[in-house]
């Protein structure tokens, strides 16, 4: 028997933080810019050309302006 509670945290369990570049602002949405050079959107509150956390299409602060490197498989 499958432990259906397991599967509920599974699916419950919050995505990575990633850190992304902020492209343009408006209306409390940011458009940003990933490390690999995918774009998305989040809401939060961001500063053009700075460096933000984002976990789940919510900005959660301000990140380091730290060189970041793209490990590619």
């Amino acid at each position: 028997m499958p432990n259906l509670f397991g599967q509920l945290q599974e699916l419950l369990k919050p995505g990575r933080v990633q850190i992304a570049s902020v492209v343009s602002v408006e209306d409390g949405m940011a458009v940003l810019e990933l490390p690999g050079g995918g774009r998305m959107s989040a809401r939060g509150a961001a500063t053009v050309g700075g460096n933000v956390f984002v976990q789940d299409g919510v900005i959660q602060g301000p990140a380091p302006d730290l060189p970041v490197f793209v490990d590619v498989i």
